[in-house]
């Protein structure tokens, strides 16, 4: 099934949402930071597949078509924000709070509070203005690179049916998670300490 066929007319207003998020994040100021540093490593967005939207509904028990998705669900359009150090997740969370073109609806904060499986990030829902009496909904995620690097292998666990060992795998991923987090404390603290150091 094609974007055009699950979500009709609407596609074009999933689009504009896409390219507002885009146009945003290029404008996050960076003159605090010292010369070279770059908060944002990379950011990327999408619009959900309608295979993908389909099953979500229907493991929710949502009637699976596209008016239904957008109605219920508010990840139609989704962000991924990816950074060094832990500091700049919230600092750009914070940022994107003073911004006009959305409202933020909705903070579910992974990091602080980590799932059961040891998933760590930061989303933000948003709500945009109606659009032709449609309202827009999308979903930012931000992380740094290194949970990024986690959750990139953890995703592929989700589509694996009857994988061998599965129980060790899953208990491994937690472990390396926990570890992971305590690495990113770990250089966000080198990090403050270089900074403190040029600023002494």
């Amino acid at each position: 099934m094609t974007y055009e066929e699950y979500y009709g007319c609407q596609l074009d207003g999933l689009k504009r949402v896409e390219q507002v998020l885009l146009d945003i994040i290029r404008k996050y100021p960076t003159q605090s930071y010292p010369n070279g540093v770059e908060p944002v490593l990379y950011c990327k967005t999408r619009i959900k597949e309608p295979e993908s939207m389909i099953r979500k509904l229907e493991r929710r028990k949502i009637p699976a078509d596209g008016v239904t998705a957008l109605e219920m669900i508010h990840d139609a359009v989704g962000m991924r924000i990816v950074c060094s150090f832990l500091d700049d997740v919230y600092k750009i969370a914070s940022w994107l709070r003073t911004c006009p073109e959305f409202e933020i609806i909705e903070t579910k904060d992974y990091i602080a509070y980590p799932k059961p499986n040891g998933y760590r990030s930061l989303h933000l829902v948003l709500s945009f203005p109606s659009v032709s009496n449609q309202k827009f909904m999308a979903e930012i995620q931000l992380r740094t690179i290194a949970i990024d690097f986690w959750a990139a292998l953890e995703h592929q666990m989700k589509y694996k049916k009857n994988i061998e060992h599965e129980k060790t795998i899953r208990g491994e991923l937690k472990r390396c998670a926990d570890e992971i987090a305590s690495v990113d404390i770990s250089m966000q603290t080198l990090r403050d300490l270089i900074l403190n150091d040029q600023w002494n």
